[in-house]
């Protein structure tokens, strides 16, 4: 057997989805502990999941685990799939017991500390990141139907938001819509390149308290398509509450939406997610899902530098 010399243990899911092969694919490391940021990179790029997870000891005793959460180019704030995919998977794995902080997880991340509830193969996070907007105003809807090759009509809104992470989100008309969505990159280029955020969360269906909603989420300047983006339909929910002039009529209350994502590249995942507010102000936002274990092993972290 060749040697395979600082081997780390490494757990790799199914996030948001009650099958395998649907949903977000993420890479866990339970013990990340000692690993440079040189190895976490290289980690994340060897994994080449959209994001992958490295789990470290709390700098606080009191909360359950630190996460760094990195893409293949970059270290996130926070995420949802990985947050929710991280705790489920830890917690099934026996290796973290909500019990020990509360009856629910405490992650460290760039964001604050994020509870997580965990019930069997699903888990729900819960956050008060405030709601993250911009006064830069998004480009026409003409640009926006150019650059998803749709007539204008097609959108019926759009705006700049998010929670922890800042998306471009569309609304279109309807779920086909969304489906024939395709991105043409001179008119991103021309018309979307260098605002606010460059990540689209193209959308259909119910805005509103129970609603469902049809979504995809489309990367630009990576080429790809995420298949389930929890922090994406975290902003999502928190604008209905949270956008300028948006404001509940209600001083306090609660809204839901189940988010259907990945479906046209057939890795259906399934989000749900809430907002709630008090003295009319956006105070927590939740984002959940099942999980699904897929493979575990071992990995060599590579060189330190």
């Amino acid at each position: 057997m060749m040697p395979l010399p600082d081997g780390r243990p490494f757990l790799i899911a199914d996030v948001f989805t009650e099958r395998p092969f649907g949903g977000n694919q993420l890479a866990v490391l339970p013990d990340a502990e000692g690993l440079s940021d040189a190895q976490l990179r290289g980690l994340a790029r060897e994994f080449d999941f959209s994001e992958t997870v490295f789990v470290l000891p709390p700098e606080d005793p009191a909360h359950s685990a630190r996460l760094r959460i990195l893409t293949p180019e970059e270290e996130l704030p926070f995420a949802g799939h990985p947050t929710v995919g991280a705790a489920a998977v830890l917690v099934g794995e026996g290796l973290l017991d909500p019990a020990a902080t509360g009856g629910r997880l405490l992650f460290e991340e760039g964001v604050g500390v994020v509870g997580v509830e965990v019930s069997g193969s699903f888990a729900r996070l819960t956050l008060d990141a405030p709601y993250r907007s911009t006064p830069q105003a998004p480009p026409s809807r003409a640009a926006v139907a150019a650059a998803l090759s749709l007539p204008e009509g097609a959108v019926v809104d759009h705006w700049y938001g998010g929670i922890g992470l800042g998306f471009h989100y569309v609304r279109l008309t309807d779920a086909g819509a969304v489906d024939r969505a395709r991105l043409d990159a001179s008119a991103w280029a021309a018309g979307l390149a260098g605002g606010w955020t460059e990540d689209l969360y193209v959308c259909a269906g119910g805005l509103a308290d129970g609603g469902r909603v049809h979504a995809r989420c489309l990367l630009p300047s990576l080429g790809t398509e995420d298949p389930a983006t929890g922090s994406a339909a975290a902003g999502l929910v928190a604008g209905l509450v949270a956008r300028p002039g948006h404001a509940p009529a209600s001083a306090e209350g609660e809204v839901r939406l189940t988010v259907d994502q990945g479906v046209a590249m057939g890795r259906p995942g399934v989000i749900e997610a809430s907002a709630r507010w008090r003295a009319g102000r956006l105070s927590e936002v939740s984002v959940g899902g099942h999980t699904v274990l897929t493979a575990r092993g071992t990995i060599a972290p590579g060189p330190a530098r």
